[in-house]
């Protein structure tokens, strides 16, 4: 026995412990090996002691002194302990805490389980339903064809005559020897075939069917049938493989029977002839296809192709063949051909002259008309009560305007207010011509001036009568009188000088006369007796045009016959369309507009051009087929007059071009008449130098495909009165497009003045300035010949420019390369100096040779 047997061992309670671990190795080999565990020493204070947690003084001691490490005191052993039981709370609440997150994250994940639980649930049972359903309706839907092909069997068989038919007397026997055969027997199940032992039975010994050809037919099938056995008898709807198939036999159908049963009538009756071929009368166009060929024939397309293959020529019916060839197909038809040209497509137009009991009085149409800033537009809104003059770029009308105003009399009058820019010629010359009354606007303090003129050319061009009004009557400068004289060079003879044109003196400011013009309309208007049928198609006069954002193409138009009215079909020009609203000048939609009424219309598929006809037409059709001619017939007629007839004309355009230099601008405008306007104003921008080339011109703002044609031609952008859109923006300030914006047409056309300017080549002047005479020649080695001289006339400079005169005959011409004065280089030489003299790359000079001394001045150029 051991001294430690029944005592603890010695040492401190923290000291190391012993154990064993039992390690594993392969093949089965294991190892034990004794281990000490260290365990760390934990002072536990003493609650009895005073100072133990706390509950004693401050001075007690904590714990037992000897047993506390070296150093400590007993504010850093309370310390600890405070720490100890704070780590020791914290690790208990998050305990509690991991413990609470834990059991929630159970709930959630049980929660969520069952909610799939349930949803899958859900699912299994809806896919159940849906999966009976479908099996009840396939059975039902199964059921119901087993039953129609059930009774089709039996109608056919006795339809066919499959089924000997039995007595009606034999019927009533049948049923009561044999009570278990249903009473809807024929329309489920097969009857019993003739000949067998159940239709042997049922049928009386005493019944002796008659010998008839019915009975023998019926016979010899029934021996078929016994032959074939039950496998005969076809069962189920009839389809095309049951019926052409050698095991079930072909028999004809009942519609097959009837057409055979009425052939033989009509044989027996004497109309089995066949009917007499009609002869039509074919429309041929120069071109036609073969499909329209064969409609227009009423033949089979396939015979028309036909026909064609036997000419030798490979087509379908969708190819389209020349007249010469259709005439020959016609005529194999037996058909006759009628030649038609394309332009008789705008024969639908109604042209028919109105009688004079559907006439009825109209509206007078006044177009206002005279110099810039003589006061049009302002005298029209003094008449229309409007403030249209105010709200225009620069003051002056760009535009051509529409409107209906009300007299005193309360008679109707519709106005055209034209620009009188000296661009806007094509502007007045419209306005002249779908007028009856045009108003000459005068200015009193300016007299005639250069539009005034221009003005009264397109009326007397025309045809229409004038009303001289002699506007700004108000100002202190007015002088009528003088107005009135000057108007006797143009042949315009007023009233008050004994002549047969009214004239009116006004005042747009005041009001002064306003009365007396429209009375004087009034009068010229009852003159003219202006009639119209509102009853019969439409036709307009284009006014402006223009591509708005919001509204698509937009035509103002002068109705100047019949009624147009909303969903009316038209063309206008090469443009066709559908009438979709009616505005007034007012901003009002309308639902028709008479005759002289002025609107905006909508609906159509394009910008026309101003000064286009509007026709209403009775079919899309007609519409799209008379737009499609007039503008193949204006590409010809463009490609016909730009194209050079003879090799020397073009050559000789090439040549005149290659001395040119172009200016390439795209004009894009507001208004069809603004662009008009200001591509005919470019165009006579220039000289025999440089001109100016209209790229591209439309109306609408500017888009991506404007931009790609100004990159790729390096031109600028002429917007006049519109705006480039977000994308059309972005690309121009990427590739470095110009976009000029302009509101007021001098503008523009004074920008592109100064830009065909800058393309002129420069004048050069010639200044003489001095002569030098040589008076004798130095050879220096290294530099050349130098010509020492006099000067006698003027001065010489060393960047002056120099001739070489030998008996007055110019031998050389170039520049100086050094000018000295004794041994120092100088830059000029009076006269009367001598001096040293050196040409550029020439040594040919002589004693007695003259130098002619001239200085060059360039002088740009500009544009009338």
């Amino acid at each position: 026995m051991s001294d430690t047997d029944g005592k603890k061992p010695l040492g401190l309670g923290a000291g190391p412990r012993s154990g064993s671990v039992k390690q594993s190795f392969s093949h089965g080999r294991t190892h034990a090996v004794v281990v000490e565990t260290k365990r760390k020493r934990v002072v536990v204070p003493n609650p009895a002691k005073p100072g133990a947690g706390g509950s004693g003084s401050g001075s007690s001691h904590l714990g037992d002194p000897s047993k506390r490490p070296a150093g400590i005191t007993d504010a850093e052993m309370q310390r600890r302990l405070d720490a100890l039981r704070a780590a020791k709370a914290r690790e208990q609440e998050d305990a509690a805490k991991r413990a609470a997150e834990e059991k929630e994250r159970e709930e959630e994940r049980q929660r969520r389980r069952e909610e799939i639980e349930a949803k899958e649930r859900e699912d299994r049972q809806r896919v159940a339903a849906l999966r009976a359903k479908a099996e009840e309706e396939e059975r039902l839907k199964r059921e119901a064809e087993e039953e129609a092909k059930n009774r089709a069997a039996a109608r056919k068989a006795d339809i066919l005559g499959t089924q000997r038919r039995q007595p009606a007397s034999a019927a009533p026997a049948a049923k009561e020897a044999d009570p278990a055969v249903p009473a809807d027997r024929g329309a489920g199940q097969s009857r019993p075939r003739p000949g067998t032992e159940e239709a042997g039975a049922a049928r009386p010994a005493t019944a002796t069917p008659r010998k008839t050809d019915r009975e023998r037919e019926n016979r010899e099938t029934d021996r078929g049938a016994a032959r074939r056995g039950d496998e005969g008898r076809r069962s189920g709807k009839l389809t095309l493989s049951a019926a052409t198939s050698e095991e079930g036999g072909r028999q004809r159908s009942l519609a097959a029977m009837k057409r055979k049963q009425e052939k033989a009538r009509q044989k027996a009756m004497g109309f089995g002839q066949k009917s007499e071929k009609q002869v039509r009368d074919v429309q041929l166009p120069e071109t036609i296809v073969v499909s329209e060929l064969a409609n227009r024939m009423a033949e089979r397309a396939a015979d028309v192709v036909k026909s064609l293959m036997k000419m030798g020529m490979m087509v379908t019916m969708n190819q389209t063949i020349d007249a010469d060839t259709a005439e020959l197909v016609i005529g194999e038809f037996g058909h006759k051909a009628v030649r038609v040209s394309d332009a008789d497509v705008e024969q639908v137009i109604d042209s028919v002259e109105d009688k004079a009991e559907d006439l009825i009085t109209r509206p007078p149409v006044v177009t206002i008309m005279g110099h810039v800033d003589h006061g049009k537009t302002s005298l029209l809104d003094r008449i229309r009560k409007a403030q249209v003059a105010t709200g225009e770029a620069g003051g002056i009308t760009q535009h051509i305007g529409a409107y209906q105003v009300k007299a005193p009399n309360g008679q109707l009058i519709s106005f055209l207010d034209t620009p009188g820019h000296a661009a806007f010629t094509s502007m007045r010359s419209r306005g002249a011509q779908v007028t009856d009354i045009v108003v000459l606007v005068v200015a009193a303090d300016d007299a005639v001036m250069p539009q005034t003129v221009e003005a009264i050319s397109h009326a007397k061009a025309a045809g229409v009568p004038i009303i001289v009004a002699i506007n700004k009557i108000d100002k202190p400068s007015a002088n009528p009188t003088k107005v009135r004289t000057d108007l006797l060079q143009h042949e315009i003879v007023v009233e008050a000088m004994s002549g047969d044109v009214q004239d009116v003196e006004v005042s747009a400011h005041t009001g002064q006369g306003i009365d007396e013009l429209l009375e004087a309309i009034s009068i010229q208007a009852e003159v003219l007796e202006l009639t119209a049928n509102p009853n019969r198609a439409a036709r307009a006069a284009v006014i402006e045009a223009k591509l708005d954002v919001g509204r698509g193409p937009v035509a103002t138009v002068l109705v100047q016959n019949g009624t147009l009215r909303k969903g009316d079909i038209f063309v206008v020009g090469e443009k066709w369309g559908k009438v979709r609203a009616l505005v007034n000048d007012k901003g009002e939609t309308v639902t028709e507009a008479g005759p002289s009424v002025p609107v905006e219309v909508l609906g159509l598929d394009g910008t026309p051009s101003a000064g286009d006809v509007l026709d209403v037409v009775s079919s899309e059709a007609q519409a799209r087929e008379i737009a499609t001619y007039r503008e193949k017939a204006s590409k010809d007629k463009r490609a016909a007059a730009g194209a050079a007839t003879t090799l020397e004309q073009l050559m000789a355009k090439a040549k005149a071009d290659k001395s040119v230099t172009e200016l390439p601008v795209i004009v894009k405008a507001d208004v069809q008449g603004s662009a008009e306007a200001i591509v005919q104003a470019l165009e006579k921008i220039g000289n025999d130098e440089v001109r100016v080339r209209i790229l591209h011109y439309g109306v609408g703002a500017i888009t991506d495909s404007d931009v790609g044609l100004a990159d790729a031609s390096k031109a600028p952008i002429l917007a006049f009165n519109v705006r480039a859109n977000a994308t059309a923006r972005a690309n121009s300030s990427q590739k470095g497009v110009e976009i000029r914006y302009y509101s007021i047409i001098y503008d523009l056309l004074d920008d592109i003045k100064k830009a065909a300017s800058g393309l002129l080549k420069a004048e050069v002047r010639e200044h003489f300035i001095g002569y030098a005479k040589v008076l004798e020649v130095f050879r220096i080695t290294g530099v050349g010949n130098i010509a020492g001289c006099l000067v006698t006339e003027g001065v010489a400079r060393r960047s002056a420019g120099v001739r070489l005169l030998r008996d007055n005959v110019v031998i050389h011409e170039g520049t100086l390369k050094t000018l000295k004065r004794y041994k120092d280089e100088v830059k000029e030489v009076i006269s009367g100096q001598e001096c040293g003299m050196a040409f550029e790359r020439y040594e040919d000079i002589r004693q007695n040779d003259v130098i002619e001394i001239f200085e060059r001045e360039e002088i740009q150029r500009t544009l009338d």
